[in-house]
């Protein structure tokens, strides 16, 4: 018997719940819902299995900075450079400079409650 299959949400405390969706749906395209957002993980090839990593970390870690919340939330991205130039335009807070790495691109952006956000596009 399999336990566990997948992450099957991500839920937190928001200062402004409303403001927040707005926040996501204009700049990382979710489709607002009564509950927030739903996100489907598709793959254009089925012989690519998707996957959401969990990871704790260390209670000293930095990897959360600037950001002085106990977790970060990692989202999937199909075009991470031409995101980030979108991202940009519309005055979002980018956090470091895109990485690369064998895996795939990363990039951190900031919601408007300075929680930190990184954005993967997965080499699949």
């Amino acid at each position: 018997m399999k336990r566990v299959t997948g992450i099957g949400g991500i839920f937190f405390k928001a200062e402004d719940p409303e403001k927040l969706k707005s926040w996501y749906a204009t700049h990382l395209g979710f489709e607002e819902s009564d509950y927030g957002a739903s996100i489907v993980w598709l793959e254009k090839d089925t012989s690519n299995t998707p996957r959401t990593e969990w990871t704790p970390f260390a209670k000293d870690t930095t990897y959360f900075s600037p950001s002085e919340k106990p977790f970060m939330v990692n989202f999937r991205v199909e075009n991470l450079v031409t995101l980030l130039a979108v991202l940009r335009e519309e005055g979002v807070t980018i956090t470091g400079a895109m990485e690369e790495h064998a895996y795939g691109k990363f990039a951190w952006i900031l919601d408007p409650e300075g929680n930190k956000i990184e954005l993967w596009e997965p080499v699949d």
